[in-house]
């Protein structure tokens, strides 16, 4: 080898050594949610259900990723039932699980850009997590079927996912079951199969969507469709409820047409909802079609799951603890509505919040950050929607409505944070809001001067 030559050898870099994907994408709230080193494009889950009397399913869930560094392996997150099986690209691949991760390991190194496909196969019955925190949520029996109600971190009690609102993907559902029962799930219907005493129903969500937001529900529900705006409205209750049924439809379309009104043109290919028998009390911004869990929800229920649409689930969450810009927005929603019929304004709501003791739940701790265990707390809420209402009244109507049209059409189909809001409104208004955003989202106590 010439001196020339060895000096070049020198200077070119050395491969890359293949090493596991992180763990776990650093999330403050949620250490291990989401997973390092590829990034999901799409799902496929093709899942049996036996029925109610055991719970049980059979599922194979094919997931095409890319690899964004050179892979030795890789984890998903999974909670659920027993694994059959694991291949990468058609061949074996060998497993192992803790916690909430499945570590994968490829018969061969993953090179970095390289797309692939992880197929799982698992057996068993799927349970929800119990927490004193977020109550019930994951994968819920209900009396006739199940339900799924994934927010914050419940989406690997039934499904193998990169579990993390940063890495959105599309989706597709085949679900078989015994006839007698329907299954709804996220996106457009497509066909619907019967066979030797079962039916499988498919859905396609086309939408990059967080995992969070998967839903499924297994029932014997009463569906009606029409349309909202030009956009297919898909509702559905269990029959409990069937007397409630066109009433619900008719919210939803309502409160469908008045948020494209006001937040721009719906972002999603169908919209709706569903009403379960699970008895929840509480409800779900599942990605076009929210789920109620074990009530009818009144006009300001739907308005509120149906403007996360945009807020949350179009415009999805950086990290969890900014979640004030799904809850702070789709609260202050709720008073837009209220304001509509010229008897009450959002500012009046504001004033009656502010009007409270400072010791109140709704001003502490501060919704721009407020801590896992308070991720759905008031102040995320109430006083993440008093934000709102003061950037209102600094900016003026015409700015701010500007703000969040503009907020919902550029960022579509992508994640954000708090800091990227804030440039947001500064650049839209013309105005520096730092000061204003800082008092509401992040100083102690109530706000005194923004």
């Amino acid at each position: 080898m010439t001196a020339a030559a060895a000096a070049l050898t020198l200077l070119m870099p050395s491969p890359a050594v293949p090493s596991p994907g992180s763990p776990g994408l650093g999330d403050a709230y949620f250490k291990y949610a989401g997973n390092g080193g590829y990034d999901v494009d799409h799902y496929d889950v093709a899942l049996t259900y036996a029925g109610p009397r055991t719970g049980a399913v059979e599922a194979t869930v094919s997931i095409t990723a890319r690899a964004v560094q050179d892979l030795s392996a890789f984890d998903l997150d999974f909670r659920g039932p027993e694994i059959v099986d694991v291949t990468v690209d058609g061949r074996s691949a060998r497993h192992a699980r803790a916690g909430q991760e499945l570590t994968v390991t490829p018969a061969s190194p993953l090179p970095r850009g390289r797309t692939f496909t992880a197929v799982v196969r698992y057996s068993g019955r799927p349970r929800p997590i119990q927490s004193q925190a977020y109550g019930t949520y994951g994968w819920v029996p209900s009396k006739d079927g199940a339900v799924v109600v994934s927010e914050p971190d419940g989406a690997p009690t039934w499904l193998p996912v990169n579990d993390h609102p940063r890495d959105k993907a599309t989706y597709a559902f085949r679900v078989t079951v015994p006839q007698g029962l329907r299954v709804l799930a996220n996106g457009r219907p497509g066909e619907t199969v019967t066979g030797a005493g079962t039916a499988t129903y498919t859905w396609a969500e086309e939408s990059p969507m967080a995992s969070y937001l998967a839903m499924v529900a297994i029932g014997r529900f009463r569906v009606r469709e029409t349309t909202a705006s030009g956009v297919p409205v898909i509702t559905a209750v269990d029959p409990k409820y069937k007397a409630s049924a066109k009433e619900f439809e008719e919210r939803t379309v309502k409160a469908l047409t008045w948020a494209s009104g006001v937040f721009g043109p719906y972002p999603f290919a169908t919209a709706g909802g569903v009403v379960d028998d699970a008895r929840l009390d509480y409800a779900l911004e599942a990605q076009e079609r929210p789920v109620y869990g074990g009530f009818v929800p009144g006009e300001a229920f739907v308005v509120h799951e149906i403007a996360h649409q945009w807020f949350g689930d179009s415009v999805s969450l950086e990290r969890w603890q900014d979640i004030w810009l799904n809850e702070g927005f789709a609260t202050y929603a709720e008073w837009l509505w209220r304001e509509r019929s010229g008897k009450d304004s959002a500012r009046k709501i504001f004033k009656r919040y502010y009007a409270q003791r400072a010791d109140s739940p709704i001003f502490a701790p501060p919704p721009g950050d407020p801590g896992a265990a308070e991720l759905f707390g008031f102040s995320v809420y109430v006083r993440g929607a008093m934000c709102l209402q003061a950037l209102r009244e600094r900016i003026g109507d015409r700015a701010f409505f500007q703000v969040l049209r503009t907020w919902a059409a550029s960022r579509r189909d992508s994640s954000a944070t708090t800091e990227e809001f804030v440039a947001h409104a500064e650049r839209v208004s013309g105005r520096r809001l730092g000061p204003l955003f800082d008092a509401w989202l992040k100083g102690r106590g109530k706000p005194r001067k923004w």
